[in-house]
């Protein structure tokens, strides 16, 4: 949405018998990640577990007033760039599936286990006023794209070769999620430049009138259902 991380919160329960040594590399991850952004451990909870370790965290941000990028503001004819590459937390997690814990190797493994949050290209778009809407791809692009289509009453059509992605199938790059890119569309006349705070920026379709997504791909236009995470569904 552009806005600026301002503090932190971490709630942990834990089992009584978990390692202190787990606990102490746990929170150190979290500060090293809290101090990369420049926001403070505000507060939070502990409690037993009775079993398995449960975590919740929560960020608050600020954005100026009126300012923040939301999901509403696409219209018909608004080009749809993404940010990144998209696939690869998905591709990482099918290679650790399929080798039953055993060593993978996986272009640019660390993508998974350390993604990059894109705040200062999302703080960028606001300042500049490039984009009508905005959503970061934690759910897959069709289901994320999906959300814009709803909130803002329009479609989408998305060029299958343009959709950055790594050399396996277009699938983890269109549902698998957990990319944390961000996804936003900008008006026809705007200049979205190719490359944002050292991100690369693709273009990888449009909005178009009605409530439907599609795909072209192969010279052929075909439906594009949201098939990544959806929260609550059966």
């Amino acid at each position: 949405m552009g806005g600026t991380p301002l503090a932190v919160f971490l709630s942990l329960a834990l089992p009584a018998k978990l390692p202190q040594r787990w606990v102490d590399e746990f929170l150190g991850g979290l500060l090293k990640l809290a101090s990369k952004f420049e926001v403070p451990l505000a507060g939070g909870d502990t409690s037993k577990s009775p079993g398995k370790i449960l975590a919740d965290i929560v960020v608050l941000g600020s954005v100026p007033k009126g300012k923040a990028i939301l999901r509403s503001g696409a219209r018909p004819g608004d080009r749809i760039f993404v940010t990144g590459t998209l696939g690869y937390a998905a591709t990482t997690l099918a290679a650790l599936l399929r080798g039953h814990g055993k060593k993978i190797t996986v272009p640019d493994l660390n993508r998974y286990f350390y993604p990059s949050h894109r705040v200062e290209v999302g703080r960028i778009l606001r300042e500049k006023g490039l984009a009508s809407s905005m959503i970061d791809i934690s759910d897959g692009l069709s289901t994320d794209l999906s959300h814009i289509c709803e909130e803002s009453k329009v479609g989408a059509e998305l060029i299958a070769d343009a959709i950055p992605h790594p050399e396996t199938d277009l699938r983890f790059a269109l549902h698998g999620g957990e990319d944390y890119e961000l996804l936003f569309t900008a008006p026809a006349k705007a200049t979205v430049p190719p490359r944002i705070a050292n991100v690369p920026v693709a273009e990888i379709g449009r909005i178009v009138r009605g409530r439907k997504m599609s795909l072209r791909i192969d010279g052929k236009l075909l439906k594009l259902a949201p098939e990544g995470w959806e929260h609550f569904r059966g």
